[in-house]
């Protein structure tokens, strides 16, 4: 006697069946089905199957299978997608009405911060915001890689960008590659990956990897800028926002600089007439 299975539509030629996209992700999870299915709660039997195209995945199992994998939502609305559903996560233009608390919320953290810099990024790192105090850190870099859409990274790293001036720049070139590199191996995005590529190719003044040994005394990575024939010295926070469920407010962050001496301090203050 046979059983019937509802026929699952084809994917969209060029496009990962929902199958494919799940083995990916568990690749890059370096999960087993059987890890993968005790953690969702599902039988491997039907994990194969439906990693293997004979049978289609509810609504509900592909969003209980993106939690152990962690996925990102816009990773999740592709997940659906590709299992032939509409997305579950809506991505609102930030400039949009309904987001006008977040906007009114990050510019209250950025005018909070002042005389300190402080700027919004999104998912690629493309400049989203930024307080007036940014300034000290971007007033070298060179026009062209400030104009239109800016991405901080390439402005940070570029030989015409903050690059030169940086003192550590091997540590914070680490740093900054480190993060991004976890970044790409959580996404799994294809431009972050080129970006990631382009950045490894610029001058580098040390080894990726010298901010994995640091220093005996250091606590943290420091941002060390060459300013006025002396130093400025940073420390970075970074923010998000809580428990999103906007693609677009999942992706933003802001990256907080601190002063970490009184100099610092001190000409930040002279700087913002304080």
């Amino acid at each position: 006697m046979s059983t019937y299975r509802t026929p699952r539509p084809p994917a969209p030629v060029g496009v990962p069946s929902v199958g494919e996209s799940l083995r990916r992700w568990r690749d890059l999870r370096r999960l087993s089905q059987l890890e993968l299915s005790i953690r969702a709660e599902v039988s491997t039997r039907h994990l194969s199957f439906v990693e293997t195209g004979r049978s289609r995945p509810s609504r509900e199992m592909v969003l209980r299978l993106a939690d152990p994998l962690d996925l990102p939502l816009r990773e999740r609305n592709r997940l659906l997608l590709a299992a032939g559903y509409a997305p579950a996560y809506p991505e609102t233009a930030l400039a949009a009405p309904r987001m006008a608390a977040v906007r009114a919320a990050v510019r209250q953290v950025l005018g909070g911060h002042e005389p300190y810099p402080a700027a919004v990024v999104d998912r690629g790192w493309h400049l989203v915001d930024a307080n007036d105090s940014l300034a000290v850190l971007t007033e070298r870099v060179a026009p062209e890689l400030l104009a239109g859409r800016v991405n901080v990274l390439r402005a940070s790293l570029h030989p015409e960008g903050l690059a030169p001036h940086i003192v550590n720049l091997g540590e914070w070139r680490g740093h900054l590659l480190n993060r991004l590199a976890r970044q790409v191996e959580l996404t799994g995005d294809a431009e972050l990956a080129a970006l990631e590529e382009e950045l490894r190719g610029y001058p580098g003044g040390g080894p990726d990897r010298s901010v994995d040994q640091p220093g005996p005394d250091e606590l943290v990575v420091p941002l060390r800028v060459r300013h006025d024939g002396g130093e400025l010295c940073f420390l970075s926070t970074v923010a998000t926002f809580g428990t999103p469920l906007d693609v677009t407010l999942a992706e933003l962050s802001i990256e907080s600089f601190y002063p970490a001496d009184e100099r610092t301090a001190a000409v930040l203050r002279e700087r913002a007439g304080n």
